[in-house]
């Protein structure tokens, strides 16, 4: 049933805290944009080998997936805007010294894949930290439309950066390109550092050693069914339909509509989203996780256009609308965390749900190809599209997702942050309850996912960004 509400979707720039959080957000997936196509062609230049690009990009992506845990530890330790400083300060001295080594020429593979697995410790401290944070950011109403803006405002950073990568690099170099990769997370780093907030725990509280703190989350992921039902149906829809799209996709156009025309299904799809996240802003419907599972069934037309009758018009208004519904999903999800889950924990259970997300893709991605040199791309297309159908009703089976409440979440709402440049401190806090353990009240009980922010695969993996 939708719902009116008193308050403007856009009424979470009004707090001062969340206006930053968003700038910084939106400056990194700026800068996450323009890194991809500035590193690959310098990564090309330097030795021509994809090979050896994959072993660059390769070794970012591995140190994320060891440290994404211990990232989620950390930001519940930790005052989460500090740790989203310390972290764009180091994302910023990574890339610099990537671009450094372009410009003057010296540029080694050996260091360029130190230099991406250092990169990828930093995302795996921010990532949590950012996501977790929102809720301290503004009251708990206004959660979802707080949600909706952020990806707003990181899909038209992506548009924007993926055009301006392109430029820089065609104009005046990779290293360039890489430079205002660097300089992007230094302007991130600035406006992490104005979000002013309590702390989610009193400083005096004792905290165990990171591994018990791992196995905290952990209880925390599983106390609630709709949790890990939806990690889960996530990781198969991620394995299918991300491995679909970005490698046979191109293969399929290759043969049937041409490059130019998939370049435009894909241009459609970023719109879908950008337009998803203004429906997100103003839509307001008690099942709000259910509305945006249900809408995961979008999905399923890009994938069986692609197999069985690929023409650029359909193409085109398939992935419009599989780019709108994943925004649908991805401010559900998100607010649904936020409201159900204890703040002092919420950050390691989002490391567990990344985990999953991140996992899944380069999984699928080595796994398809083979998989239609041996039964055709038109059978594995059809088989991704009925793991997406098999994955989406699995998670409509479940109690917990039908009947979650936007609007009764089971937490108690955090301290509202202040809305003056006169807030306290990050380092202090008086602490928020901590709310006790359990599934919650709907649920069914169980025995116990580029460069730095707002990365994430779609869904329980969204697409993905980095801090």
């Amino acid at each position: 049933m939708i719902v009116n509400t008193r308050d403007s979707a856009l009424a979470p720039l009004r707090h001062r805290p969340f206006r930053y959080l968003a700038l910084g957000r939106a400056a990194t997936m700026l800068g996450n944009a323009v890194a991809p196509i500035a590193l690959a062609f310098a990564v090309l230049d330097l030795t021509g080998s994809v090979r050896d690009l994959g072993l660059v990009v390769g070794a970012r992506s591995l140190t994320n997936v060891l440290f994404l845990l211990f990232g989620g530890v950390l930001a519940d330790r930790l005052p989460r805007q500090a740790v989203m400083v310390v972290s764009c300060t180091l994302a910023a001295a990574t890339q610099g010294a990537v671009a450094a080594l372009v410009l003057t020429g010296t540029a080694t593979i050996p260091a360029l894949i130190a230099l991406g697995a250092v990169n990828g410790v930093v995302t795996a401290f921010a990532w949590p930290a950012a996501a977790a944070l929102v809720p301290q950011t503004v009251p708990a109403p206004l959660l979802q439309s707080a949600n909706a803006v952020n990806r707003l405002g990181t899909n038209a950073a992506m548009i924007g950066g993926a055009s301006l990568g392109g430029v820089l690099v065609a104009g005046v170099g990779p290293g360039w390109g890489l430079l205002v990769d660097a300089a992007t997370f230094a302007l991130a780093g600035l406006a992490f550092a104005r979000v002013r907030v309590e702390r989610v725990t009193p400083r005096s509280t004792e905290r165990a050693n990171p591994f018990r703190e791992l196995r905290e989350g952990w209880t925390e992921f599983v106390a609630r069914s709709w949790v890990w039902v939806v990690v889960l149906g996530f990781l198969l829809i991620n394995f299918a339909y991300a491995s679909s799209v970005n490698v046979l996709g191109p293969a399929v156009a290759d043969d049937t509509i041409g490059r130019p025309a998939w370049g435009l299904v894909l241009a459609a799809q970023t719109a879908g989203m950008v337009l998803g996240a203004l429906v997100a802003l103003r839509i307001r419907v008690r099942r709000l996780l259910l509305l945006g599972v249900l809408c995961m069934l979008a999905d399923v037309p890009l994938l069986l256009g692609l197999a069985w009758a690929p023409s650029v018009a359909g193409l085109v208004v398939a992935g419009f609308v599989a780019g709108m519904a994943v925004e649908q999903f991805s401010v559900a999800w998100e607010t649904s965390m936020q409201q159900n889950i204890p703040a002092d924990r919420l950050a390691r259970v989002y490391s567990y749900d990344a985990l999953g997300s991140f996992m899944a893709i380069p999984l699928g991605q080595m796994a398809i190809g083979p998989v239609a040199m041996a039964i055709g791309n038109q059978v594995t297309l059809l088989v991704a599209a009925g793991v997406v159908l098999v994955a989406v009703l699995g998670m409509l089976a479940n109690p917990g997702v039908r009947r979650l409440s936007a609007e009764s979440p089971t937490i108690a709402e955090p301290p509202a942050a202040a809305d003056t440049s006169a807030a306290a401190d990050p380092s202090t806090g008086v602490g928020m309850p901590d709310p006790a353990d359990g599934p919650v009240p709907g649920a069914v009980p169980i025995p116990a996912p580029r460069s730095n922010v707002d990365e994430r695969p779609v869904g329980a993996g969204r697409a993905a960004d980095t801090v």
